[in-house]
């Protein structure tokens, strides 16, 4: 798959790790999950596993718009201001890699289209 995320934990100076994170599409009446993983050692999630039918890893993720909601709540525990980190982005070309990172504190987080 040609999507891919990272999130590094800037409070602590280390990659995320064990985050669960949901990857959803948008359809005609709101967003539609089709994707999740946990990022691994090294935060990064480079394989996901498919929630049902709506999601075929040979030809995901096609143009659209998606969104990754990161569950930082449960990595940052009692610390974190944003429990939840929500970033929509737009697809426009199928086959493109796509890398979405996130960088995290107990207070603050910021992200941009990777390579």
């Amino acid at each position: 798959m040609s999507l891919s995320t990272h999130v590094l934990d800037t409070a602590a100076g280390c990659p995320a790790k064990d985050l669960f994170v949901r990857l959803s599409r948008r359809a005609a009446h709101g967003f539609v999950p089709v994707a999740e993983g946990r990022t691994d050692g090294d935060g990064r999630i480079r394989e996901w596993t498919p929630l049902g039918r709506e999601w075929n890893p040979a030809e995901d993720p096609r143009p659209g718009t998606y969104r990754l909601v990161f569950d930082t709540g449960a990595y940052l525990g009692d610390e974190a201001f944003f429990p939840e980190v929500s970033v929509v982005f737009v697809i426009r070309e199928a086959g493109e890699h796509h890398h979405v990172p996130l960088l995290l504190s107990p207070f603050a987080y910021s992200t941009y289209r990777g390579s």
